[in-house]
């Protein structure tokens, strides 16, 4: 398979993935594109040098994360990690008798997740987009343990301060 065909290929399968990434480093869609144009750049560029030490999918999550990163640091002075009402993620921040998170509870947990630094905010749009601990340690370089004590306390974190908000 020549590379125009592979990275085409590649592209068709993980558009989606990639387009929700920029999603979470800003809420600009000309941004958003330009960043997705920069990920397909930067994907192109390393295709060739692509070993399989891991799967496919957790080198392009490697490459979105660190070209977004650099992108939004780049164009931003603080990054803002956008999320919705429709994630899950969130489910861990109200209470289960509510039918759905309050819109004050989403904004003051939107403003605290902005809050956190470049690499907890990484990790965060990582759980947002489900993956494993094994794969985010990979994509960003610690080990599992590491990823699993941060993530840990991002959320303990987190739900203290909601808590708080709220009383």
């Amino acid at each position: 398979m020549n590379k125009e065909h592979k990275f085409n290929q590649l592209v068709k399968e993980n558009e989606e993935r990639i387009k929700r990434i920029c999603k979470y480093y800003s809420n600009n869609s000309s941004a958003q594109e330009d960043m997705f144009q920069e990920i397909l750049i930067n994907i192109w560029k390393s295709l060739d040098t692509f070993e399989g030490r891991s799967s496919i999918n957790t080198w392009i999550y490697r490459i979105a994360v660190n070209t977004s990163l650099t992108f939004t640091s780049k164009t931003y002075k603080r990054m803002d990690l956008i999320i919705s009402k429709e994630t899950n993620f969130i489910n861990e921040f109200y209470s289960i008798e509510d039918d759905h998170p309050n819109d004050v509870l989403l904004d003051q947990l939107q403003i605290e997740l902005n809050q956190l630094s470049v690499i907890d905010k990484a990790l965060i749009s990582l759980v947002l987009e489900n993956q494993s601990i094994k794969e985010i340690a990979n994509i960003i370089g610690i080990t599992e343990s590491n990823v699993k004590t941060k993530i840990h306390r991002i959320k303990r974190n987190l739900k203290d301060k909601l808590y708080n908000y709220g009383n």
